[in-house]
């Protein structure tokens, strides 16, 4: 159970915070990063007593909605039988702690901040698209944990004397383009005290851009080139058939 603290105790901390990079250029070697997170609390009195404090730090990658659907074997044929919308489910999801997530973090802020993975995603109504439809939410946590997309980091927050913290977040090879948000809390009592906000700007850099504007912005184009290339290379590799039987 949470402890309550007095409004005037937790009014006297707040943070400041700092990103070891504040881009990332995602090029045709690129297998991924490491992001240093840290930052300070800042106090006008000794810190107070009683719950001590703790740090979590997500970073969130671009959401977007999606479909799940729930597939069933019916005379030996998989087909799909229920399926839920999803309002908007981050591409990934980091969560870096001091401690144990539910022991921390009550609820309620939980529920106001957006903190866990959960809660990350919202799904708006989807009790009324289909039977047990938490269960799809679940998957689709299990799903992207199982491709390194959403991860939990519990007690990987170091924090010194309450006041200097730090975190590494690795950022996988399969990131998406978009801006990345990094949120830091500092809490006490399972209460947020103080938050703050950073971004990370990742996109593609080099070919990788060039490939991806071209596909997006002309994909007429991107295709006629495609189509190209393919034919090139098959007229290639049959040349160099013919000429290694001869």
């Amino acid at each position: 159970m949470a402890l309550s603290l007095p409004q005037a105790l937790l009014a006297q901390e707040s943070i400041v915070t700092g990103l070891s990079q504040n881009r990332v250029q995602i090029t045709t070697n690129y297998d991924g990063s490491n992001i240093l997170i840290y930052g300070a609390v800042k106090r006008d009195a000794p810190p107070p007593e009683g719950p001590r404090l703790e740090v979590i730090v997500t970073v969130e990658g671009p959401a977007q909605p999606l479909v799940l659907r729930r597939k069933e074997k019916i005379a030996g044929i998989w087909i799909n039988r229920s399926s839920v919308v999803i309002d908007s489910a981050p591409s990934f999801y980091a969560v870096t702690t001091t401690g144990p997530l539910e022991e921390i973090l009550s609820s309620t802020e939980d529920l106001r901040h957006r903190i866990s993975q959960q809660q990350a995603i919202r799904a708006v109504g989807i009790s009324e698209e289909a039977a047990n439809a938490p269960a799809f939410v679940e998957a689709l946590q299990r799903i992207r944990r199982n491709e390194d997309r959403y991860r939990m980091a519990t007690g990987k927050v170091q924090l010194l004397q309450e006041t200097l913290f730090r975190a590494d977040v690795d950022l996988p090879a399969n990131l998406s383009d978009g801006s990345y948000k990094v949120r830091l809390f500092i809490l006490r009592g399972g209460k947020v005290i103080d938050h703050q906000d950073r971004y990370i700007a990742v996109r593609k850099a080099g070919m990788e851009r060039d490939l991806y504007n071209l596909a997006h912005e002309q994909p007429f184009i991107y295709g006629v080139i495609s189509l190209l290339m393919a034919a090139i290379a098959g007229w290639a590799a049959s040349a160099g058939f013919r000429y290694l039987r001869s």
